[in-house]
Order: C-alpha cells, then sequence, then structure tokens
C-alpha cells in the first residue's frame, strides 16, 4: 500500500509541476537565468508599437552560424526558440538609420552607450570579434546589456524587428 501512495503522490506532484509550467509559458512567464539581467521570473508583454530605444525586450537570436558558436561557447542558452536558444533580454538603444560606432566602448550617433566597454576575449580567454559598426538597416535593431560580460549586439550586431517577442518586465527576480 505504501508503495501505491508513494506513486500516486509522486505522479500527482510531476503533473502538478507541468500543469504550472505549461501554464506559465502560455502566459508568456519566462524564467531569466543569466547575469545580463536580473534573475528569475519575467513576462513578456506584447509590444503594439515599434521597438525605440530604451525599451527592455525579449528577443529570440536569429538562427546564424554567429549565433551557433556563442550557444557552442556558453554564451547562450539552450531555449525554444528557433535554433535551439533561449530568450535574450536587452534593452534597445538603437533603431533603423542610427549610426553605431565600436571602439573601446560603443557610441550610438556619437553618444557614448554607458557600461559599453568592448571586451577582446571571453571569460575563458578566447577571442572575440566585435561588430564592425555602420548605420543600423531598417527593419533592425541594435541590443546592449550593462553588464561587461554580457553578449549583446557589440558582438553580433543589429538583429531584425521580428525578432522581438516583447517587452520584458520582471515578476519576482533577483539581482545579486
Amino acid at each position: 500500500m505504501r508503495r501505491a501512495s508513494a506513486i500516486v503522490i509522486i505522479t500527482g506532484t510531476a503533473l502538478g509541476f507541468l500543469a504550472a509550467v505549461g501554464t506559465a509559458w502560455f502566459c508568456e512567464f519566462r524564467f531569466n537565468l543569466t547575469p545580463s539581467e536580473p534573475l528569475g521570473l519575467w513576462r513578456i508583454i506584447l509590444l503594439n508599437r515599434p521597438a525605440r530605444n530604451g525599451d527592455l525586450v525579449f528577443v529570440c537570436p536569429p538562427e546564424s552560424a554567429l549565433f551557433h558558436k556563442a550557444l557552442e561557447r556558453g554564451y547562450l542558452r539552450r531555449g525554444l526558440c528557433r535554433g535551439g536558444y533561449a530568450p535574450l533580454i536587452k534593452s534597445v538603444v538603437a533603431t533603423s538609420g542610427q549610426h553605431i560606432k565600436i571602439d573601446t566602448h560603443v557610441t550610438v550617433d556619437g553618444t557614448p552607450v554607458t557600461s559599453s566597454a568592448v571586451r577582446k576575449s571571453d571569460g575563458n580567454g578566447r577571442p572575440v570579434s566585435p561588430f564592425s559598426g555602420g548605420i543600423v538597416p531598417p527593419g533592425f535593431i541594435f541590443l546592449h546589456s550593462p553588464f561587461a560580460s554580457s553578449y549583446d549586439s557589440r558582438y553580433f550586431g543589429p538583429v531584425p524587428v521580428s525578432c522581438v517577442l516583447g517587452l520584458a518586465r520582471p515578476v519576482l527576480v533577483y539581482n545579486p
């Protein structure tokens, strides 16, 4: 009898957990497990307008060799975005038509972006190549995170606006 009770309890707990995760997913809740933004539970809010500077957004990285290499190196987490990537949480710092210059720091239309130092190597000493800079093309945005080791547009360049899932809003987060 004890074994049957244990099986019922374990099965019930597992089903309850799966129901909670499924409900959270369909209600647009996501966990952030990277230090680019506070850790914890976030919500994706539908964006009913074009993304603009200052927006904090969820973005699915576009499928490409560059992002595949980033996943292999551990810069990205695995997730349900196309290509097997997890969504990123980043701030929009430039939109179509703005000029990006990348040297030791990033500037947008001549204005320095705070906390935008450009690294020459990752935490394991492997070389990283910064984006070359230029004009953000139509239909693209340039993303940034103030976290020093963030993998953002400093390294992968502008991303298509179509990659934006929505605004990122913290629900229950911890900022270590």
